[in-house]
C-alpha cells in the first residue's frame, strides 16, 4: 500500500499540480500587494485623499464593557471587499490570459499536419510509378 501511495504522489499530474498549487498562493499574495500598495493608493488619491481599506460601516464602536474588558468594534470592512474584488478580477484574468495562451498553441500542435502512414507513403510511390508508366 505505501508503495502504491509512492507511485501515486509521485506521477507527474500530482507533482505538476503541487507546483501549480504552490505557484498561486505566491501569485495570489503578488496581486494583493499590487492592489492594496500600488493599484489603491493612487485611485483613492484621485477619489479626494480615499484610503480604501480604512472604508466600513461601524455597526457598534469599540467600547469597555460593564466589568472593564474591552469591547471589540463590529464593523462591515466595504474597502478590504473592494481590494479583494480587484484582486479577484486580476487574478481571473491573468489565469483566462494563460488558458487563452495554452489553448492556441494546442491548436497548432493539431493544426499541424501529421506526417502520411507508412502504407500512404507506398501507395503514393506505387501511384506516381504507375502515373510514369503510362
Amino acid at each position: 500500500m505505501l508503495k502504491e501511495f509512492r507511485e501515486f504522489a509521485m506521477k507527474g499530474n500530482v507533482v505538476d499540480l503541487a507546483v501549480g498549487f504552490i505557484l498561486g498562493g505566491a501569485f495570489g499574495t503578488i496581486v494583493s500587494s499590487l492592489v492594496n500598495d500600488v493599484i489603491m493608493p493612487p485611485v483613492g488619491l484621485l477619489m479626494g485623499g480615499v484610503d480604501f481599506s480604512a472604508i466600513k460601516y461601524v455597526m457598534q464602536p469599540a467600547s469597555i464593557g460593564a466589568d472593564g474588558a474591552e469591547v471589540a468594534e463590529v464593523a462591515i470592512n466595504i474597502g478590504m471587499f473592494i481590494n479583494n474584488v480587484i484582486s479577484f478580477v486580476i487574478v481571473a484574468f491573468a489565469m483566462f490570459m494563460i488558458v487563452k495562451a495554452m489553448n492556441s498553441m494546442k491548436k497548432k500542435e493539431e493544426e499541424a499536419p501529421a506526417a502520411p502512414s507508412p502504407q500512404e507513403t507506398l501507395l503514393a510511390e506505387i501511384r506516381d510509378l504507375l502515373a510514369k508508366q503510362k
